[in-house]
């Protein structure tokens, strides 16, 4: 059985992992380790990024303790940490990215998208593009309260 497979046996679409898995394992509880050759990008309604490795444990209609993938939402990268489909379906799909659920239509992900090989920005060159993969997350929610911290940020990298 590929990947792929299991998630469409669990109810989720072949799509939300991109081409090119070089290797994986599943074990009998559902967890998950996915290996790709290098990190890369996908584009859907917005960009994915997906790291060489993407783990998570793998239920009926859910990924829950997700890493390995970022959303990108206007110019911000947001680790995806569960991704989930209603049952019975409605026909759309849940990312949830911390801050909120982000919402999408479940057809765009029925099949595996090409994904570019993408180098990893220096926080210091992408500013905020990198700041989400190396704040935890409390510091990274507070950016949108606090511009001062945000400042701080900037300073620090």
């Amino acid at each position: 059985m590929s990947i792929y497979e299991a998630l469409r046996s669990n109810g989720l679409p072949m799509g939300l992992l991109p081409k090119g898995v070089k290797d994986f394992r599943l074990d009998d509880a559902g967890q998950f380790e996915v290996y790709l050759d290098q990190e890369c990008n996908a584009k859907f309604e917005n960009e994915l990024h997906y790291d060489r490795n993407v783990s998570g444990t793998l239920s009926y209609g859910q990924i829950a303790g997700l890493s390995g993938i970022s959303a990108q939402d206007l110019f911000l990268w947001f680790p995806v940490k569960e991704i989930r489909v209603d049952v019975p379906s409605s026909g759309l799909i849940y990312f949830d990215v911390g801050v909120v659920f982000k919402q999408f239509s479940l057809s765009m992900f029925e099949t595996p998208r090409d994904c570019l090989a993408v180098q990893r920005k220096d926080p210091r060159d992408g500013g905020f593009i990198a700041l989400s993969k190396v704040l935890p997350s409390f510091v990274f929610n507070s950016l949108f309260t606090d511009c001062k911290l945000i400042s701080l940020i900037i300073d620090y990298f």
